[in-house]
This record gives C-alpha cells, structure tokens and sequence, in this order.
C-alpha cells in the first residue's frame, strides 16, 4: 500500500505480482505496467479481441514493432478491463470524446475511469473508480534536450525553473514537467488540445510532485494530486488524480499472467 501523499521527488518504485482476484474500492487507484514485446502467440491472442476497426488500425502500421506494440498495447487495455468487469475482452465497447480520450461505452459503460500509456516498448494503465484519472510515459532519448519544446509549451515559471536546474539534471526535469502536465491533461480530458502553459506543475527532482497553479481557477490546483512513477529504468512516468483521499497500488501485468488467462 503506498499513501500518495507522502510522495517528495522520488517515484514510486515497487512493482507487485497482482493476486489472482484484484479488488478496486473507491479508495484505490491501480496502475499496471507491461511490455508491449510480448511473443508472437501471445500477440495473436490478443489481436483476436480487438475489434476490426483496431485490427484495421494495426495493420496501418508501416513498421513491423509499431504494429506488435499497438496489438499488445490495445489487447492488454482489454484484457485489464475484462478482469476488472467481469466481461470478455473482446465485448467491451469505447467511445471517445471530442478530444479522443477513451471511456468505457454503452452497454459496457460503468463507474470505472481509467488512463493508459506507451512509450518505448511499454505501457502503463492507470484505474480507478469515479475519479478523473491521467497517465503519461516517456522513454527517454539520450540525444533529446527538449529546450525549444521548454520554451514553446511550458509556463513561464516552469522556464524559468528548469533554466535553474543543473545541466546534468535539466532532462530529467523537462521529462519530469512533461510528463506531468500530460498527465494531467489527459486526467481533464481535454489532450493536447489543451494550453500547456496556463498551468505550471513542480519539475525539478527531489523537490514535492505537485500540480502548482491553472490559471483558470486559482482553486483547480488543490483539487489534484500528482505522484511520479518509475517505469524503470530509461523512463519517466507520473499519475495525475482528482483528490487527494486515495492509496496508489502498483502491479505488473507479466506475459505469464496473460498465458495464464488464455
């Protein structure tokens, strides 16, 4: 169990082995992580509960790893569900809002929100129940400063912040903020459609993960939590929450666990 409020920089770490029957209470926010090079078997299950719309999309792909990557991707998004709704993967219905944001549809529709990731290879999956739920994932290129992305999207604060921070420190904290403010876009609903720099979030390391300010509404900041995760290593992650009343609990969705349900 891990109290989210106690969180100061460091990301949460630990990756459990799930029980055989996982519980969500109104209290818990699940996030799973997996990766997406999985076997050619294990893709081909998964494939098989796509709907044709995303086998279509799949095969769109031009290269060989980006099509496995979305198959395992999207199967492993309906296979958590189906765990948590009692329902077969391959019946579970999406609709999209104007911004593309994914929730559960008609007649599958219940009080389950979730987020999901990728990056590099690997996913995350964020769940809760009833709350607005948001999770971004990067992987991490060497090569990659981000400065000019810094000065176009990010708040004049978080500039100036990350101009403060060490050079050997500086892509971790553009990775930190980016990551961040994703997440929490992705919590509101509204994607990249939303203006990045009308709210500034906590950036450099070891400092509290915090969602600072939203220039809209001087009280939005405080309604929200913000907590880093630790995908591993080459990666940065953070989860963005509504409320602060909620215990993060972290599990690792292994191949052998999906062998194991086929």
């Amino acid at each position: 169990m891990f109290d989210h409020s106690t969180e100061t920089g460091g990301a949460v770490r630990t990756w459990l082995s799930p029980p055989n029957r996982i519980t969500l209470r109104a209290e818990d926010v699940h996030v799973w992580r997996s990766s997406l090079d999985l076997s050619e078997s294990t893709c081909k299950a998964l494939r098989d509960v796509l709907t044709p719309d995303e086998a279509a999309r799949a095969d769109r792909f031009h290269f060989a790893a980006d099509h496995r990557h979305y198959i395992a991707a999207r199967g492993c998004l309906r296979w958590l569900l189906g765990r948590y709704l009692g329902m077969h993967p391959a019946e579970i219905r999406f609709s999209y809002n104007e911004f593309g944001k994914p929730s559960l549809a008609a007649p599958t529709k219940r009080e389950l929100n979730f987020s999901l990731a990728h990056s590099g290879g690997l996913a995350l999956y964020a769940l809760t129940l009833k709350r607005q739920i948001g999770v971004d994932l990067e992987f991490i290129r060497q090569d990659f400063t981000g400065d000019e992305i810094a000065e176009r999207f990010f708040s004049a604060g978080e500039v100036e912040g990350l101009d403060r921070i060490p050079a050997a420190l500086r892509q971790q904290a553009f990775f930190n903020c980016w990551t961040r403010k994703e997440a929490f876009v992705k919590a509101i609903g509204a994607g990249l459609s939303a203006p990045l720099d009308q709210f500034e979030v906590s950036l450099a390391p070891n400092e509290p993960v915090a969602l600072l300010e939203t220039n809209w509404d001087h009280q939005e900041a405080a309604r929200w939590s913000l907590v880093a995760i630790d995908p591993g290593p080459g990666y940065v992650a953070a989860v963005a929450v509504r409320g602060h009343d909620w215990v993060l609990r972290t599990w690792r969705l292994d191949e052998d666990t999906l062998d194991a349900s086929q």
